[in-house]
């Protein structure tokens, strides 16, 4: 399989998305995009010993330094971005250093974040070992910490110079892990491509065997859709929002039941769920519809029912700690059809607490 290259284009801040076997054994096509004669890995615990032996050698002759973070959402926080700033200040790493992220969403998300405040924002590259990363987290610029209150509420947007998704890492992916990517594969049918979201269904077998050529399609297409609408909406404005189907309903599980207890592509599975739950109630989804993305999401190897404990009141004082709560109102993002999602604040809150009173609990 060769190397296969998409561009999100952003003007002058666009950059390439490459994603291929081997690509870690390849210096020359990471060091083209270190502009300076410095550079900060940051990895964690798990996929440091796994991989940074590589990444060292293709840095061979640059001053570099390593932060090997604790693995694990508990310690996307802001005494965790600390150690990375302390690192960057110890190593006095100037404006022209490149911050390179070399693991999952948590590393990609707190680095990019590191790079996007020191010295108000050095270059930085993402290279995503999981499936979830490679598919979503590393593409887009989105970087930051979660807050107790709530997720992803401290951050910045910091694109990165490039995204170098090797697939060879994903054979080292634990199996939960590479379920968890799956829910944001399926989202991108499920927002805007229904073809996909068909293929996704013929190929989850092969997907969850791991196969390469399948997983590359599956990256490559996620890529793409993510890509264009980054391209077109930047800084969530509106369009973007739609990469958010199943995040409102998933980040409030996660905060509820403690970061890192259910893993985000966890949350999401079921939240996409709901979602489709939800959309059936206000009349744009059928019970044909609905049971098709809960069965595409427990093919998958995700949940699919809302964790026991948290009731409607709970999950409604999360949902509206989020980013797309506007003028005190919450708006989710729902789907018309399968293929083609909204974002809207049209419907009674006394109807989502109905819903979310009645949704099954595991």
């Amino acid at each position: 399989m060769n190397m296969k290259s998409l561009i999100v284009d952003l003007d002058e801040r666009s950059y390439p998305i490459h994603i291929g076997p081997g690509l870690l054994g390849k210096p020359n096509l990471l060091r083209q995009y270190i502009p300076g004669r410095t550079a900060l890995v940051v990895t964690n615990t798990t996929v440091g010993p796994l991989y940074r032996a590589r990444l060292d050698e293709a840095l061979e002759g640059l001053r570099h330094a390593t932060v090997t973070l604790p693995d694990g959402e508990a310690y996307k926080n802001m005494q965790t971005l600390g150690v990375i700033l302390d690192a960057l200040m110890e190593n006095r790493f100037d404006r022209n250093t490149t911050v390179i992220a070399l693991g999952g969403g948590v590393v990609g998300d707190i680095a990019g974040f590191a790079a996007a405040c020191y010295q108000r924002g050095v270059h930085f590259i993402q290279i995503p070992t999981t499936l979830l990363a490679q598919v979503d987290s590393s593409v887009g610029g989105k970087t930051g910490v979660n807050h107790p209150g709530g997720k992803n509420m401290i951050g910045a947007f910091h694109q990165p110079r490039c995204v170098i998704a090797d697939t060879d890492t994903l054979n080292t992916l634990p199996d939960r892990e590479l379920s968890a990517g799956l829910a944001e594969v399926i989202k991108y049918g499920l927002i805007r491509e229904r073809a996909f979201l068909d293929w996704i269904e013929t190929h989850m077998s092969s997907l969850r065997a791991r196969d390469p050529d399948t997983l590359a399609t599956a990256i490559e297409t996620s890529c793409r859709i993510k890509a264009d609408i980054v391209g077109k909406d930047e800084r969530e404005s509106g369009l973007r929002a739609l990469l958010n189907l199943g995040h409102t309903f998933g980040h409030a599980i996660e905060n509820a039941m403690g970061y890192g207890e259910w893993l985000h592509g966890e949350a999401v599975g079921a939240g996409l769920c709901m979602a489709a739950g939800f959309s059936q109630r206000l009349g744009w989804l059928n019970e044909t519809d609905v049971a098709r993305v809960n069965r595409l999401v427990a093919a998958a190897g995700l949940p699919t029912h809302a964790p026991a404990g948290l009731d409607a009141e709970g999950f409604l004082q999360r949902m509206g700690i989020d980013k797309k709560v506007q003028d005190g109102k919450l708006r989710l993002v729902l789907m018309k059809a399968l293929g083609e999602s909204v974002l809207t604040d049209d419907f009674p809150l006394q109807r989502l607490h109905e819903f979310l009173h009645d949704y099954p609990r595991a």
